[in-house]
């Protein structure tokens, strides 16, 4: 096995994002102990995608903190939820907190409908609102154009039979 083509194969990225099958997992992690090549690119590629996460971030809207520290407190001098039942044994056991087997999805519903962008994102989705519906018209007028041009190309061709025949 090349250990180049080995590493460009998507294989280290499957894993980095978690997509990779256990299979993939367990020949990685022993390739990864016998060639530092394969360490090396793998810690590469962790660091690289840690950059783009830090660079894309969003900061949370101020006052999220306080908020979830707000609803903590407001949950701690709750007395029905002083007995919350230990997590970890049932987690342990392949359960979640609410009864679910580990594994399965909640639904979650978020407060607003929308989608939120960055600010920079609304100007590049308005450009190309604008330039759709620019070309849109330009695609339109020289449509116009091509059909009146083909109708006095008939018309001209005829014309020239005409012409000829006489």
């Amino acid at each position: 096995m090349k250990i180049k083509d080995y590493i460009e194969s998507g294989i280290l990225e499957a894993y980095v994002l978690g997509s990779a099958s256990e299979a993939e997992e367990r020949e990685l992690l022993q390739l990864k102990k016998q060639y530092p090549q394969i360490q090396d690119a793998l810690a590469e590629l962790e660091s690289d995608l840690e950059r783009i996460a830090q660079h894309m971030a969003i900061a949370p809207p101020p006052g999220t903190l306080e908020k979830i520290e707000d609803h903590i407190s407001e949950l701690m001098q709750n007395p029905q939820l002083k007995q919350l039942p230990d997590t970890r044994k049932a987690r342990e056991h392949g359960h979640s907190s609410n009864g679910q087997k580990a594994g399965q999805f909640i639904e979650v519903e978020g407060s607003s409908s929308h989608m939120r962008l960055h600010k920079a994102w609304r100007w590049v989705f308005a450009a190309v609102f604008v330039l759709g519906k620019i070309f849109l018209g330009f695609a339109i007028y020289y449509y116009l154009e091509n059909r009146q041009m083909e109708k006095q190309l008939l018309k001209m061709e005829q014309q020239f039979e005409n012409i000829k025949s006489h």
